[in-house]
């Protein structure tokens, strides 16, 4: 038993994520208090899932996409893209709340799928293929806002970002959700093997008789619904779409996420539950450098230093040699 936990990919970023809390009681008074008002949670830890809620949710299209062997750029923009959409819908033309979600989510579907028909039909590297719609979708976002902040007042949009459902932000219960719903897709249905069989090996996948270009169409419309979410979810929080700065860099948190979450970038295996718990490490590390009063510049260097030890030790070749030098010893 021991000997399986120690040969999981889990045990590592849970250790991580296990010591930042550690040290962050440590350093941060009352980290771990938890008071009740109104029938809602507050204190630290609820802070830390709910603002990690929106990497969160880019983790778990991300995932897919990662699994496949290939990576999607584009995230960031296309959570901008859905904030400002989102805004010109309720805020200026007054559409229907629910409608508006609809028409929004499958702009973003479509935008997905534009990056999924550049690398499956186009067989467009997947670098370079997101990186287009990273770059032009910010682009689009700044279009439609004209650049500037677009704020918007619905109570029941608003919701999304800051309600709460059985105590808990109603972030959290979204990315509850979505996460069940990501992995009945992948586990109970063949999506998630055919997922695994081409990050392994695409090409004895088509032998196989898999519809790679299909999967791979599918995988990536999945995550730019995964991003459209997300950024609904962050546009609800703050009343307003900021084309500008709306998913900077989530894009880095995401592949963070999934990568020390135990899913290679070469592809293959992946886990939907290290990818929350790599989310959850990243935004503990944000957050203790806030509490800290450490300069926000200090903040990607934390997060690469942190990764690159995450990743030392997932490595096969790195424990072996560890394990040599210490037999050596």
């Amino acid at each position: 038993m021991m000997a399986r936990i120690k040969s999981s990919k889990l045990i590592w970023p849970l250790l991580a994520l296990i010591v930042l809390l550690a040290l962050n009681g440590f350093f941060t008074p009352g980290f771990f208090h938890i008071e009740i008002k109104s029938g809602r949670f507050y204190g630290h830890i609820i802070d830390i899932m709910n603002q990690a809620a929106p990497v969160m949710l880019l983790s778990l299209g991300m995932t897919l996409v990662i699994a496949t062997g290939g990576v999607d750029l584009s995230v960031g923009a296309v959570m901008a893209i859905s904030g400002a959409v989102m805004a010109l819908l309720t805020g200026k033309s007054g559409v229907f709340m629910p409608a508006g979600l609809l028409l929004t989510l499958i702009l973003c579907v479509i935008a997905g799928t534009w990056n999924g028909l550049l690398v499956s039909a186009f067989d467009i590297q997947p670098i370079v293929a997101t990186l287009i719609l990273m770059v032009a979708g910010r682009g689009i976002a700044q279009l439609l806002t004209q650049g500037q902040i677009l704020t918007f007042h619905d109570s029941s949009f608003a919701f999304i970002g800051s309600g709460s459902f059985a105590g808990l932000p109603f972030s959290v219960t979204v990315v509850l959700v979505w996460l069940a719903v990501t992995a009945v897709l992948s586990r109970a249905t063949a999506i998630g093997m055919f997922v695994e069989s081409i990050g392994d090996n695409t090409k004895a996948s088509r032998y196989a008789g898999i519809s790679v270009n299909t999967v791979k169409l599918f995988v990536y419309a999945f995550s730019g619904l995964c991003a459209g979410m997300a950024g609904l979810l962050v546009a609800s929080g703050v009343n307003a779409a900021d084309s500008n700065n709306a998913g900077l860099y989530y894009e880095l948190d995401a592949i963070l996420a999934v990568i020390v979450g135990g899913t290679a970038m070469s592809g293959g295996r992946f886990s939907l539950i290290g990818s929350m718990i790599g989310a959850l490490i990243i935004q503990t590390l944000t957050t203790s450098i806030r509490a800290q009063n450490v300069p926000v510049e200090f903040a990607l260097v934390v997060k690469a230093i942190v990764a690159l030890a995450v990743f030392l030790l997932q490595s096969d070749a790195f424990n072996k040699m560890f394990a040599g030098r210490k037999a050596g010893v």
